[in-house]
């Protein structure tokens, strides 16, 4: 199956007409567009990222002291900001390239038509021209014979200079014409450049887009590996929790005696009697 290029598919059928290539630059700078949205997605993303990452750690100092989480959300911030580091300095180089061509390509359109407009009215003179040297021969034709020597040596002379007029008014269209004809050709050849210098962008664009964004995904597929190894190592210290070992560790570290107090003696004296003790 052919493939289908910018070049082959954006023309008009009017010579003055840009409707081709105006389509083809919308097309480009909803693109750039695009490039702008996710590359601040993907700094908004960063910050979040890091700011997440802050807390984490300001929590664990508060908890068990543990920073692992921590620092994955910070080199997954660090990487995030490095990706769309990328996505901007691509964005200027196409802006630049494009830049340089879309100057070219108005200064043929601005070409092209004041050399049509100009084309257009000496055609319309040209014309003008000759409706008056067939006047001229007309007007000449019909007083030959009622007409003396004087008048018409005066119609021939009018007649002269109106067929004058005319073939100098034919010699400059002709010329317009033919500067137009160049003109023509400069713009389709540069239109034809243009169009492949446009659709290499596009091709680089989605490209570049596809691959950031597949990317971007794997990192944070990355990042949900990390925080299950890092749980993992929980799990795994969890199974070794053995609850009657951690209470006799407790005891036998910080026992403070095996005994209780001994019988307290209380001693009851009796204004009428001698002393005597009861045994609490």
């Amino acid at each position: 199956m052919r493939e289908l290029h910018f070049k082959d598919y954006f023309w008009n059928g009017e010579l003055t007409c840009t409707g081709g290539y105006d389509c083809i630059v919308q097309h480009l700078n909803d693109g750039k567009r695009t490039c702008k949205e996710i590359e601040d997605f993907m700094k908004a993303r960063a910050s979040i990222e890091e700011k997440y990452a802050k807390e984490l750690l300001g929590l664990s100092k508060k908890v068990c002291g543990h920073n692992e989480m921590n620092l994955s959300h910070l080199q997954l911030a660090q990487t995030m900001r490095d990706e769309a580091k990328k996505l901007e300095d691509f964005r200027e180089r196409q802006k630049e390239t494009r830049k340089k061509v879309e100057q070219q390509m108005d200064a043929l359109h601005k070409q092209r038509a004041m050399q049509f407009k100009k084309t257009m009215e000496t055609k319309k003179t040209y014309e003008q021209k000759c409706r008056d040297k067939e006047e001229a021969e007309q007007n000449m034709n019909r007083n030959a014979s009622t007409s003396n020597v004087k008048q018409q040596e005066k119609l021939l002379t009018k007649t002269q200079q109106a067929k004058q007029n005319a073939e100098e008014a034919d010699r400059l269209y002709m010329h317009n014409v033919s500067v137009l004809g160049k003109t023509r050709e400069d713009w389709q050849k540069e239109h034809i450049k243009a169009c492949e210098v446009f659709e290499k962008q596009e091709v680089e664009r989605i490209n570049t887009l596809r691959n950031m964004v597949w990317t971007h995904l794997n990192q944070l597929s990355q990042q949900c590996v990390t925080s299950d190894e890092l749980h993992e190592e929980v799990r795994k210290s969890l199974e070794q929790c053995d609850i009657q070992e951690d209470i006799e560790h407790f005891v036998n570290l910080r026992r403070t005696g095996d005994k209780p107090p001994g019988t307290v003696l209380t001693l009851h004296r009796s204004p009428l009697t001698t002393d005597t003790y009861n045994t609490i």
